[in-house]
């Protein structure tokens, strides 16, 4: 809060002080009271450093900053429940696009790819699990991964076969989870994905109770032996018979996924693809 308010004071003095408003005291009152009202806006985004991207841009007012970045933040598409495509919402949004999704973080190498998505402007979801935040470097590695602005999605706390759990059992492995990384990044996850895909009458409950979108993945192959190099992962990454317009890529914290993942987006560029912010989907 303090940001912003400093943020936006200094925008708006520079608006005022070009303008010749705000030279008395008392003319300063309007101001001080619009500063909060804009403030509470932005707030209402959500979204601070997308203002800071609006104002960089030489906006003329603040109003039409905080418009710019309503605008910015307005999702463009949809997951298809049926198939888990992602779908725009209307006409003239991009169709050719991809989802990347990072499961299983952050064990080993789920910073290292943060970092490498990070550097070629991809964005992605990164499903973490309970076991991984626990141990070792784990929450260390859930910061730099959120800081770099990713998607942190919930895999559960120990990644069990949902099915095979009881219902309390199901509800404690979503649910502590989501407090775990609110406690740790501030924000709870708007994304589930269950182990192996397996979701449940239960699981599905409350997840919607959470107010997150559970999904699966239209195709991955990192975790077939055969794949588990970073030659043969990329070739398949790129060149599947699954790649369609809206494909949602599921890839792990792993060795050989990190070593194929620069090539892996740089192959799907080249093929026209664009990788779609999750921060976009509704």
């Amino acid at each position: 809060m303090r940001y912003l308010i400093i943020l936006m004071c200094g925008f708006i003095l520079v608006i005022t002080g070009c303008s010749g408003f705000g030279s008395t005291e008392k003319e300063s009152l309007p101001v001080e009271d619009e500063i909060h009202i804009e403030v509470e806006k932005v707030e209402e985004v959500g979204e601070r450093e997308e203002l800071d991207n609006a104002i960089d841009k030489g906006v003329s007012s603040t109003e039409e900053a905080i418009e710019e970045v309503e605008e910015t933040l307005q999702p463009k598409y949809k997951l298809n429940p049926a198939n888990f495509l992602i779908q725009p919402l209307q006409e003239a949004v991009e169709k050719k696009v991809v989802l990347f999704t990072i499961d299983d973080a952050p064990d080993q190498y789920g910073a290292e790819m943060a970092q490498i998505l990070y550097d070629l402007d991809v964005n992605a979801i990164f499903f973490v699990n309970g076991i991984f935040i626990n141990k070792g470097s784990g929450k260390e590695q859930l910061k730099k991964i959120h800081e770099l602005g990713f998607e942190i999605g919930n895999h559960t706390i120990s990644h069990k076969n949902l099915s095979k759990l009881s219902a309390e059992e199901q509800k404690r492995e979503i649910v502590e989870l989501n407090d775990q990384i609110e406690e740790i990044i501030g924000e709870r996850p708007r994304f589930f994905r269950a182990p192996f895909g397996v979701n449940t009458d239960v699981s599905k409950q409350v997840v919607k109770e959470e107010g997150m979108q559970w999904m699966n993945w239209t195709y991955g192959y990192d975790y077939f032996k055969e794949y588990t190099n970073r030659e043969a992962l990329v070739d398949i990454m790129v060149n599947a018979p699954e790649l369609i317009d809206g494909a949602n890529l599921l890839m792990h914290d792993r060795k050989w996924t990190l070593e194929a993942l620069e090539d892996i987006v740089t192959g799907l560029r080249d093929k026209g693809f664009k990788i779609v912010d999750p921060k976009e989907i509704k």
